[in-house]
């Protein structure tokens, strides 16, 4: 087979062997799905720096210290933004546009909607990030303040304070009628197609609902409608359920996809993916109390959100059990094909992270990591290790059959895999241990400055294992870009270890 696109567009997916199905160029449209992952990569690439930025800060190797745009308080919150909403949203809904068409048989609703939620998702991003960095310095100007006095404007044209609800107020309608755009643009496909409904679509339908409600609920309720311990328990729960209802199925749905395709074998049990489906439905929007464990919001909001994540745990072990038993018979796929060793070694790591998860969330356990770096590698290993990782899975799956070419480099190709499973493996552990330290030195009750000199060398390594990361993305940027040009392969990816099915 070769390695055109036309062969490549043919050769798998939902419409494989059915008569009279519309064809792949009639339901895919290729150009968005690769400005969607140019814009996704380009925000990964800044929130990348940003986190190189503050970790520098913590060693005392700041570059740009005393210049306050720079500042790492201001670049921490576009670090965790820029990979939020610029990376995971922008990478998920150009997949998005490859896999509903192909799994209902449908285009989407508009053609024209698409991309113009295209650039509207990008101004909302670029917003947040101006409204962060420059909105303090910029709605203390007078003629800002005279506009606001006559018109009875809120003077918050900066970051809201509240984790990853920083959009500022004016940006948050614009972000809701973008995601309700997004739900009719897919769901309108999917409300046309007949037959069973393949487990992905469970997983999709339900990410637009949530997704709309956890930005709405955690982006006007604590700010206009409560406040006190209300607005902490309201915060703890969309800090989660960002993760759990909006990034989780999406991932979780575009793995039932891919996996099958790429190792052309169905799914291992259709009953365990429903147990998986249901039990995220009620266990996971029960969690987010469990970021505010020992704080004055009531007990019995703290112990159910200890209980659920328990049960998220075992929740998670059926879907991973599903995985790894289609993976049977097809073992050797793990080690040859780039894209299926992505996606298998994040399914590792979100079993890690929801098992860290379960311990960490009890009281004994909180006594100990509260507050500490342990939550800090816990979070870098669930939204690195996990949906990055399925992501570049995906990108080097998908990026042959939209430019039409195969790698340019295989092993530039295996340099992004091993510098960022292996850096970010380092950066868990490292924090893991860091966080331990912490603990111990605050419960024994020496002053601050012992907690923090001790850190310095886990901070260090943290520096040089976020370098390895950031090696790797260099790594998949400048293969993307040969690859893009046309260059002539010195040594190309093969059809298989991309996974393009050979026969």
């Amino acid at each position: 087979m070769t390695h055109g696109a036309s062969a490549h567009h043919r050769s798998d997916g939902p419409q494989a062997g059915h008569a009279g199905a519309p064809s792949h160029d009639d339901l895919v449209d290729e150009k968005i799905i690769v400005c969607y992952y140019v814009a996704a990569l380009t925000f990964l690439t800044i929130s990348m720096l940003a986190g190189l930025l503050v970790a520098l800060q913590l060693v005392h190797w700041n570059p740009f210290k005393g210049t306050e745009l720079l500042s790492p308080g201001r670049w921490r919150m576009i670090h965790t933004n820029a990979i939020a909403y610029g990376f995971l949203a922008n990478a998920f809904l150009g997949t998005l546009h490859w896999a509903v068409p192909r799994l209902t048989f449908h285009k989407v609703f508009s053609k024209p909607l698409s991309w113009f939620i295209f650039g509207a998702w990008q101004v909302v991003v670029l917003s947040t990030a101006f409204g962060i960095v420059l909105g303090p310095t910029f709605q203390d100007q007078p003629w800002i303040l005279a506009l606001a006095k006559k018109w009875h404007l809120p003077m918050n044209l900066g970051a809201q304070g509240l984790e990853w609800g920083e959009t500022p107020f004016w940006i948050d309608p614009v972000a809701l009628v973008g995601l309700a755009l997004v739900a009719v643009n897919f769901m309108v496909p999917i409300g046309k197609s007949k037959g069973p409904m393949y487990v992905s679509l469970w997983y999709f339908m339900a990410a637009f609902v949530w997704t709309f409600l956890t930005y709405a609920m955690g982006n006007l309720l604590p700010e206009y409608a409560v406040a006190g311990t209300s607005a902490g328990a309201i915060g703890g729960l969309f800090i989660h359920d960002l993760v759990g209802l909006f990034v989780t199925p999406l991932g979780w749905g575009l793995m039932y996809y891919f996996v099958p395709i790429i190792l052309k074998k169905p799914i291992w049990s259709h009953g365990l993916s429903l147990v998986g489906f249901w039990g995220l439905a009620f266990f996971y929007p029960l969690q987010g109390i469990h970021h505010f464990l020992y704080t004055p919001i009531p007990m019995f909001l703290q112990y159910g959100a200890v209980i659920s994540t328990i049960a998220v745990e075992l929740v998670v072990a059926t879907v991973v059990i599903n995985f790894f038993g289609t993976l049977v018979g097809r073992g050797k796929e793990f080690f040859d094909n780039l894209p299926i060793r992505y996606f298998y070694t994040g399914m590792v790591f979100y079993f890690i992270t929801c098992f860290q998860c379960a311990l960490q969330v009890t009281f004994t356990f909180q006594k100990l990591i509260h507050f500490t770096d342990w939550v800090v590698g816990h979070a870098h290993l669930v939204m690195f290790g996990v949906f990055s990782l399925w992501l570049f899975g995906i990108m080097t799956y998908l990026f042959p059959r939209l430019l039409g070419r195969p790698w340019w480099s295989r092993s530039l190709c295996e340099y992004h895999y091993w510098l960022s499973a292996g850096g970010l493996f380092v950066m868990f552990l490292d924090l893991t241990l860091a966080g331990i330290f912490q603990g111990y030195y605050w419960s024994s009750l020496q002053p601050w400055d012992a907690s923090t000199n001790g850190s310095q060398p886990f901070w260090i390594t943290r520096v040089f294992a976020g370098l390895a990361m950031f090696a790797g993305l260099l790594c998949f940027l400048v293969n993307l870009w040969m690859t893009a040009r046309g260059a002539e392969a010195t040594d190309p990816l093969p059809a298989r270890a991309a996974g393009t099915p050979t026969a």
